[in-house]
């Protein structure tokens, strides 16, 4: 049976085509018992969206995979901490359970900056555990930003 870490693994994969696509390095797994139903990485920038974060995406696949907008007996891996956005459709949807890898010190909404995930005044409370591949998610999203900001050589 896959374990969280394997799921993280993929997620990181995906992170990693992402990064691939000018994208920032951010990939998304959703599991119902223990099977992937969805996975997505960012498309802001290929969608010119928003919208398009990588759990955010996941979590409409999943809804459609399984026919419903609750998102009972799932658990998402992502490889970034969540935003306010994210965090809040992850709550909407119920999700019981979030791992994350690496904290995000400017938008993170699960234990960083707030923590809306597990916050007891919402209707629903996820269970959410941080820092699985950490490190390999931090380096992924430090090389990318790294690269976006090396000088760039003339024609």
């Amino acid at each position: 049976m896959p374990s969280d870490q394997d799921h993280m693994l993929r997620a990181l994969t995906l992170a990693r085509t992402a990064a691939t696509l000018g994208e920032v390095p951010v990939g998304a797994v959703i599991t119902r018992d223990n099977e992937i139903i969805a996975e997505a990485h960012n498309r802001r920038e290929s969608d010119k969206s928003p919208f398009a974060h990588a759990e955010f995406l996941a979590i409409q696949q999943a809804c459609k995979a399984i026919n419903a907008w609750r998102l009972e007996r799932c658990t998402l891996y992502i490889t970034l901490e969540p935003c306010p956005m994210c965090a809040g459709l992850i709550v909407n949807a119920r999700i019981p359970r979030v791992v994350f890898a690496a904290p995000d010190p400017k938008a993170g909404a699960a234990g960083t900056l707030m923590n809306l995930l597990e916050d007891p005044r919402l209707n629903h409370r996820c269970e959410v555990v941080r820092g699985l591949l950490a490190p390999e998610s931090a380096e992924l999203l430090t090389t990318f930003f790294r690269s976006l900001r090396a000088p760039k050589p003339l024609p």
